[in-house]
């Protein structure tokens, strides 16, 4: 269960924080950032990619090559020290409960259908909660289509970094379970709906972001994730809890870091770096010299 929760946890905001590496590109979704003391490259990231993504580009390998520390959101590699009891009862419901009696009964039949068409026993998803649920519902659909998070960048870049850099986390496994959890029963059905009204499309949208950031263009990704993000709507609120809150938390991380001699590699989901209100604008405004590679 526990490598379950962890290996999906990304899904249910994908598109809003995909990307991949490509060496034919002309720009990579990689930016330096430079201080007095030190510099930061920011590489975009998602969690779940498809096996030809690799060899990255050498700009990627040789700002990896060329840093003394590794920063990721989470360390997926620290899976044991994940508590199984706690992950249980944030993710599943207890005996005598489920889903069913914590969704409208709109809500309810939608899920129905969509599980009966994708050919799920029901004892597989009554259970869960609407945030893992939909999780659950979008990783199934990308592995059909070959995304994986054996190929994921971070633990790519983990593996690479085992033994020869010092790892650091600007968030953790724990921090983004509880983020998750931690929403209302309201908003987890939000969340749970606008995944079961975008799957159709999940894989065709997350193609077409994979080919902007192929292509090195950070506003027509900017621009795909912004439509995503449902501004006006109901979903907007999660948007701002999952991503925009959390780019104040890891800029001003990464701002610690280029306060602090060295050279750093961060890895962390394109979306937060993106957008007018992402990491790069924020440490831009903090008068930080940026350039995408």
């Amino acid at each position: 269960m526990r490598k379950i929760v962890v290996l999906i946890l990304p899904a249910a905001i994908l598109l809003l924080l995909i990307a991949v590496g490509n060496s034919s590109a002309q720009h990579n979704f990689l930016w330096r950032i430079q201080s007095k003391s030190s510099t930061v490259y920011a590489l975009g990231s998602i969690h779940l990619l498809k096996q030809d993504v690799y060899p990255l580009s050498a700009a990627i390998e040789n700002a990896f090559e060329k840093s003394n520390y590794l920063a990721v959101e989470a360390n997926v590699n620290n899976l044991d020290m994940m508590n199984l009891q706690k992950l249980l009862g944030s993710a599943v419901y207890p005996e005598g409960e489920n889903l069913e009696k914590h969704v409208s009964k709109n809500t309810w039949e939608i899920i129905k259908k969509e599980v009966d068409q994708i050919g799920l026993p029901s004892e597989f998803f009554s259970r869960q909660k609407p945030w893992l649920l939909a999780l659950t519902l979008e990783a199934m659909t990308l592995a059909k289509a070959g995304y994986n998070p054996e190929y994921g960048l971070d633990k790519y870049f983990l593996a690479k970094a085992a033994g020869k850099k010092k790892i650091i986390e600007l968030e953790s496994l724990d921090y983004q379970l509880n983020l998750l959890a931690g929403l209302s029963e309201g908003e987890q059905e939000i969340l749970l709906l606008y995944t079961l009204n975008n799957l159709k499309t999940l894989v065709r949208d997350a193609d077409r972001i994979v080919s902007a950031w192929q292509s090195g263009n950070a506003k027509l990704m900017e621009s795909m994730i912004s439509e995503k993000s449902d501004r006006d709507g109901q979903f907007y609120p999660i948007y701002d809890k999952l991503v925009l809150q959390r780019n104040k938390s890891i800029a001003a991380k990464m701002e610690g870091l280029l306060k602090t001699p060295g050279t750093y590699f961060v890895v962390v989901g394109a979306a937060h770096l993106t957008d007018e209100k992402g990491i790069i604008q924020l440490l831009q405004e903090k008068g930080y010299a940026l350039e995408q590679m």
